[in-house]
């Protein structure tokens, strides 16, 4: 979307994004414990009964029983969207699925070349970071055309990332259906909506890995960037102020980010594959990172000093002292947690680490 731009030209003037959690909370107490934290969303992902055409219709069984996700939100958390967006989303051996539905007064596109930068126009956009390690994620913007964009990201801007646009989820698919006419000015359409099958195999990491998703989570969040429009001799066109600057585009989401930012994956919402209907609740251990990327982003601008890291913090039932060590390519912050006995590590890079 549009921190593709826009954040680094923030971070290059020295503003930087402080992580949602850091921002409402106390280093002496836990984001849970506070009211007005944001806690990412999570959602149970069903298995599929049966195959799925990509029409972008939704009409299989398994849809049908699909649960929606909650409406969307504006992206920092506090306003109400003026059009609703909801997703819903499937999963078999091969492939993730979703479904999301659009209200649209005017669906409209300009952009058909794959891998132009399709949040120039109204679209829909999915992140996905599979290991939740904050780094080596995944990114697909769709518009009204069933253009997309997708890409590959080594970590997240604020960290001095390397944007692959050249690598391609080989036998991804996709369908538009359109309730309305597109391009049309003339009338008011209901809205948009796409399905879209991302193959498994584009998140290998090694040759000979086989993904099972049976009873597991990705760090997952969707976007939806719309924009004003005007029409110009009849074409749409993103609308532009009384100086022909563009006008700001909105951005709303899934799982609020609590910032301009959709780059900050620890921030995402939490996707469970369930083959058999089972509920989910966030991993006690998911918290000790929040609790880790605060302190990163906290040390990181400054906010605190390295001496303040080794304070005690409660997380849950817990009291948990983090540990700092400096070696010779940078830092790490590290935590033993005493839910699963397994070392958390942040490195100096903001990239969590099991061990």
């Amino acid at each position: 979307m549009e921190l593709i731009v826009s954040l680094t030209s923030l971070v290059n003037k020295g503003l930087y994004f402080i992580s949602l959690f850091f921002l409402f909370s106390s280093f002496y107490g836990c984001a849970q414990d506070i009211p007005n934290a944001i806690i990412p969303k999570s959602y149970v992902a069903n298995h599929t009964k049966g195959l799925i055409k990509i029409d972008g219709l939704g009409l299989e069984e398994s849809w049908k029983n699909a649960e929606y996700s909650d409406v969307f939100i504006d992206i920092e958390g506090t306003k109400k969207p003026k059009y609703s967006t909801q997703v819903k989303i499937l999963w078999d051996k091969s492939y993730i699925y979703f479904l999301a539905t659009m209200e649209e007064p005017h669906v409209w596109g300009t952009l058909k070349q794959r891998d132009t930068i399709i949040f120039h126009n109204n679209d829909f956009e999915i992140f996905i970071d599979p290991d939740g390690d904050a780094h080596n994620y995944y990114e697909f913007e769709f518009n009204a055309l069933n253009a997309f964009w997708d890409l590959f990201i080594t970590k997240p801007y604020r960290e001095g990332n390397i944007t692959l646009n050249d690598w391609d989820a080989r036998g991804i698919k996709s369908a538009v259906y359109i309730d309305g006419t597109l391009n049309n000015p003339n009338d008011i359409d209901k809205g948009w909506s796409i399905e879209i099958a991302i193959p498994l195999s584009a998140f290998k990491t090694s040759y000979f890995q086989k993904i099972d998703l049976t009873d597991t989570f990705w760090r997952i969040n969707f976007s939806r960037v719309n924009w004003d429009f005007q029409l110009d001799n009849g074409t749409y066109q993103r609308r532009t102020n009384e100086k022909g600057e563009l006008l700001h585009e909105y951005n709303w989401v899934w799982s609020p980010q609590g910032v301009i930012a959709m780059h900050q994956p620890e921030t995402w919402g939490y996707v469970y594959f369930s083959k058999e209907n089972k509920s989910f609740t966030i991993p006690k251990d998911e918290h000790i990172k929040w609790l880790l990327f605060e302190l990163h982003n906290a040390l990181k601008h400054k906010t605190i000093a390295i001496e303040d890291v080794s304070q005690p913090k409660q997380i849950l039932t817990k009291t948990i002292t983090p540990h700092y060590d400096n070696h010779k390519t940078g830092h790490n912050i590290w935590i033993d947690s005493p839910f699963t006995g397994d070392k958390i590590i942040i490195n100096q890079n903001g990239q969590i680490i099991i061990k």
